[in-house]
């Protein structure tokens, strides 16, 4: 069976049969595996894509992702970008400071942007590389992730308390950017869309359901009418609001190590696919054997559920490839 046959399997019967699916989070270590950097993992396509091939070949990836920072579309909005060898790229400026900047904000056109372009590329050149027989998944940000992108965090989260008016109008034009980005890449060959919105573990719930929820019931709802799949990626502890994400009909869930599974799978049901839950940091330090342990004790768990079997967020650097491939021999059933 193909990868993308494998995918397919799991979400129509519920489980796997041979191996538990395999797709952890990787950006900088993939860079850094092909002798690269993060700074061109970011800003060219041809080296993302040679990482994830790569890192597919040699880990037994069983989705690829086009994942790789939080500023494609701050920099298509107009904010100034620095790339830098081995860290996360940089926002220069934030270009929401006031109500008359987000009245005056410009939805960018995804196409002519060169940032959300360059992941567009990423796709198509993916896509036509592996012939439709591996998952491939774009990435989006999240409207209250990219609102913070382009007024700053802390000023953002004073607004969510203070200013309805301004957090609702630069949330909405976010969540149209995301919905265009997301079909660019749909048409470009992506199968499955990731959302990435990881502020929203910080605020409370009722914060999330006053301005995010029903965001993100939107856009989840217009991928799936353009065909697509969706895999919502919020780390840190969600554990206050997987009540808020049951009309999703999510098809992926990304949870991080502080969730409860158990608990996550008795709120949400059997139809959701979970990824997750190991601590980056143990795949990290732990010895190969200790990695291989933990994740056949999690795999032999959850193999008979919908389950993705990855770290709750990023493979770190400074991860031992070794531990990777123990995570990945530990899938086979």
């Amino acid at each position: 069976m193909t990868k993308t046959q494998l995918f397919h399997q799991l979400i129509e019967t519920g489980k796997s049969t041979d191996k538990v699916l395999f797709r952890p989070i990787l950006m900088q270590f993939a860079a850094e595996y092909i002798g690269s950097n993060y700074g061109q993992f970011a800003s060219d396509y041809k080296v993302l894509v040679e990482a994830n091939l790569r890192c597919m070949h040699d880990f037994d990836l069983d989705l690829l992702g086009l994942i790789s920072d939080p500023y494609r579309e701050t920099s298509a909005f107009g904010a100034g970008v620095q790339f830098i060898p081995n860290g996360v790229p940089r926002c220069l400026n934030l270009i929401v400071n006031s109500m008359s900047d987000v009245i005056n904000l410009k939805n960018p056109d995804v196409y002519k942007a060169k940032r959300t372009f360059d992941r567009i590329k990423a796709g198509e050149v993916l896509s036509k590389k592996t012939q439709g027989n591996i998952p491939i998944i774009g990435w989006i940000e999240g409207p209250l992730a990219e609102a913070c992108d382009l007024a700053g965090i802390e000023n953002m989260m004073m607004q969510l308390m203070m200013d309805p008016d301004f957090t609702n109008r630069l949330l909405d034009k976010c969540m149209v950017t995301a919905k265009d980005f997301a079909k660019a890449q749909i048409e470009a060959g992506c199968e499955i869309i990731g959302m990435g919105d990881a502020v929203c573990s910080q605020i409370d719930l009722d914060t999330y359901n006053s301005f995010v929820r029903d965001r993100h019931h939107e856009i989840i709802s217009y991928i799936h009418e353009l065909g697509g799949k969706v895999k919502l990626h919020i780390c840190g502890d969600t554990t206050h609001l997987l009540p808020s994400y049951k009309n999703f009909n999510l098809d992926i869930l990304d949870l991080d190590w502080q969730v409860d599974m158990q608990n996550a799978r008795a709120i949400l049901g059997e139809n959701v696919i979970f990824a997750g839950n190991i601590n980056p940091v143990t795949v990290q330090n732990k010895t190969r054997d200790e990695v291989f342990n933990i994740c056949k004790n999690l795999v032999e768990k959850h193999k008979t559920e919908r389950f993705i079997l990855s770290a709750g967020c990023e493979i770190t650097p400074l991860t031992n490839p070794e531990n990777l491939k123990a995570m990945s021999e530990a899938t086979f059933l």
